[in-house]
């Protein structure tokens, strides 16, 4: 057995068992195809798409590549109370902000009457597009959708953050389970309890999951190299999926002031926040963060809080202020070399090779012996 062989490759029909993380609004489709005609599994996060935009990048990634591909979407799309917050919410929330606006010289935003998106209009393009695999997070699709994704041989991954959580999803049918690290960088997943208390590191969380659930497991969070792939499969992982490795890449759909900052010193100090979008994630502790996390004011729901902020971080783009924009990252961003996403996947390859079979073949013998 070859550590590249597995129910998982087979099942998903790639060569290598590596998964590049949907990014987010980070995605490319450039990005994912590479990754899928490298022999992985390329993936593009489609949450703020519109049904139709999301049927158009279907259509360019399948102009890109012949091979399997994901699209991710978000199962919960909001928080409570973002009906219900109005235009005073709104102001309170836009305060602490009002300075970085002044500062960067950018308008400030106008209050607008949220306008929701639907998960089921979403995953209906999904399944009439008949893509090769259906990723999602935060929560579970309804049974109707999995019924007919397996009817329509769509490969279904869902997402834990909890062993109760995996546990949860496999009940589901899915048929593969990311087990995400809190290393991880942007959203934290979490469906059943608070994120706050959903806080696994990837080494205890990868496997309590494979000890629990039949179906593959993928380890997601902190994995950035070679030492990360080997150690994922030691945990009994059969795949890994890795994001922040991929984010450096010229390939993907992070901005070059993004990108740069990956690669710095600045990018070792990490940080869990809502400030950014009202939801817990990940991303490279800077001026804003801090600054926030201090002021402790009030928060939007997602996605309000995300869509208030995200005109900040246009505008401090656009100024070239890496301290003053939201900058997605795990915790082992400072071990992201990827500039081209052919170099680095066919490295990695080369590496994980070198030593990894022996451990393989372990952990499919533990397996066998649950």
């Amino acid at each position: 057995m070859t550590w590249n062989r597995n129910r998982l490759t087979e099942k998903l029909g790639i060569d290598y068992p590596i998964i590049q993380g949907p990014l987010g609004g980070l995605s490319s489709q450039r990005l994912t195809a590479a990754v899928s005609n490298l022999g992985g599994l390329g993936s593009f996060g489609a949450l703020s798409l519109s049904p139709e935009e999301i049927k158009n990048v279907i259509s360019q990634i399948r102009s890109l590549t012949s091979k399997p591909f994901a699209l991710n979407l978000w199962v919960s799309m909001e928080d409570d109370g973002a009906h219900s917050s109005d235009e005073a919410a709104f102001n309170r929330s836009l305060a602490p902000l009002a300075s970085y606006f002044a500062e960067l010289q950018a308008p400030r935003p106008q209050y607008r009457p949220y306008s929701p998106s639907r998960f089921e209009d979403q995953a209906r393009i999904l399944l009439e597009e008949k893509v090769p695999v259906f990723s999602f997070i935060f929560g579970i699709p309804p049974k109707e959708i999995l019924d007919e994704c397996r009817a329509k041989g769509i490969v279904t991954i869902g997402t834990a953050t909890t062993p109760d959580e995996a546990v949860a999803v496999q009940e589901a049918g899915v048929d593969a389970i990311v087990a995400s690290g809190f290393e991880a960088g942007g959203h934290r997943g979490s469906f059943l309890r608070a994120a706050e208390d959903s806080v696994t590191g990837t080494f205890s969380l990868v496997p309590r999951i494979v000890d629990v659930v039949d179906v593959p497991v993928i380890a997601a969070g902190g994995i950035a190299d070679a030492r990360c792939v080997i150690s994922a499969f030691a945990l009994g992982a059969e795949a890994v999926q890795m994001g922040t490795a991929f984010l450096t890449c010229e390939e993907s759909g992070a901005s070059r002031i993004h990108r740069e900052t990956l690669m710095q010193r600045k990018a070792e100090f990490t940080g869990l926040t809502k400030a950014f979008t009202g939801r817990l994630a990940r991303g490279i502790q800077n001026r804003l963060m801090s600054e926030l996390e201090q002021e402790r004011a009030e928060i939007l729901p997602y996605p309000l809080q995300r869509m208030l902020v995200r005109n900040l971080s246009i505008a401090a783009e656009a100024a070239g202020r890496a301290d003053l924009m939201p900058l997605w990252a795990g915790q082992s961003a400072n071990l992201s070399t990827c500039t081209e996403v052919s170099v680095f996947l066919n490295s990695l390859v080369e590496e994980v090779s070198e030593i990894a079979d022996p451990l393989t073949e372990w952990s499919a013998k533990r397996r066998q012996k649950k």
